[in-house]
């Protein structure tokens, strides 16, 4: 028999499942992209009216995986989906509480929250197993954006654009490269959720899988050798985030392709943002995951904007 999944305390009403209280670690220190430092890199952060470097969005991921698998068991990692939208930053130090609002009964989709000590919303989305017969809390924001109008750092990138397909694959030991300077093995020594499932055989696979947190560094892992024509050196964030597993899981030291495709634009007033579905593929062609990812990028952070813009558009924004 498997061992259990979590040992995870979860106070559970009528209404919903809600986790402990945790400190999520911020292991982006040192990540660099396009030769520079990140926003989860304290200066570059604060340059940008952050506190200081941000606790990158899918860490946040591991505090609902306890909840995911209390209310759907196995199905929770074979065809979990989680579909977020980031409302604010969460820094190193702070606490913050996953909440799951339980389905209607009939019903395979429910709310999620994630909300710091003193109320501040980290995330809102929808959690499901399955086919959920509903629109993700992504899918419903897809169909609202605002579109990117004048843009000037994604200027050249265009809905439809398609990556090559990439193979990838996670080791226990591998460094996952500039844009995730650490281990599997680095990362299950602080995540705020851990399983024997992530580390042994003891699992109902009889093989270690990848926690949800760390698809996101699987899926992003070699995206920088194709890149989208966007202009830098600039910075973005994590703004919406959708990891759906497909057929599921994902394991450790396994061989998988990925192909990227921008589904959207769109913009704000800071930002301009591409929307990216990342389908990923076993080494029999299935189609076992996809990604969302909403990379949005700060218009302050590209140092020619304002004089690009007035030379494609001409007045100021």
């Amino acid at each position: 028999m498997a061992a259990n999944a979590f040992d995870t305390e979860i106070t559970e009403t009528a209404e919903a499942l809600t986790g402990p209280w945790r400190r999520p670690r911020q292991m982006l220190q040192a990540q660099t992209y396009d030769a520079h430092a990140s926003i989860h890199d304290d200066a570059t952060a604060q340059k940008l009216g952050f506190k200081g470097g941000t606790i990158e969005g899918p860490t946040h991921f591991s505090q609902f995986a306890p909840l995911g698998e209390r209310l759907w068991g196995r199905a929770w990692f074979e065809t979990g989906c989680l579909s977020a939208h980031y409302r604010s930053v969460c820094y190193e130090g702070e606490e913050v509480q996953a909440i799951l609002s339980k389905p209607l009964p009939g019903t395979s989709q429910c709310q999620v929250q994630m909300v710091k000590r003193d109320g501040t919303e980290v995330l809102r989305g929808t959690a499901s197993v399955g086919e959920p017969h509903a629109q993700t809390a992504l899918e419903t924001r897809l169909t609202e954006l605002k579109p990117l109008t004048d843009p000037v750092i994604l200027r050249d990138v265009k809905v439809a654009q398609t990556s090559k397909r990439q193979s990838v694959r996670m080791a226990f030991d591998q460094n996952m490269g500039d844009l995730y300077p650490f281990s599997l093995r680095q990362k299950l020594s602080v995540i705020t959720e851990n399983s024997p499932y992530y580390a042994t055989a003891d699992d109902p696979w009889r093989r270690p899988i990848i926690p949800m947190e760390m698809l996101s560094v699987l899926f992003q892992y070699r995206s920088k050798e194709d890149p989208l024509p966007a202009k830098g050196p600039a910075v973005g964030l994590f703004a919406d985030q959708e990891i759906r597993l497909v057929k599921g899981p994902l394991f450790v030291d396994e061989e998988y392709e990925v192909e990227r495709e921008v589904v959207a634009l769109s913009g704000s007033r800071r930002t301009e943002s591409a929307w990216v579905k990342t389908r990923v593929f076993d080494r029999a062609g299935t189609m076992v995951a996809t990604m969302l990812l909403n990379m949005a990028t700060l218009k302050d952070s590209y140092a020619s904007y304002e004089n690009e813009y007035g030379q494609l558009y001409g007045a100021g924004r």
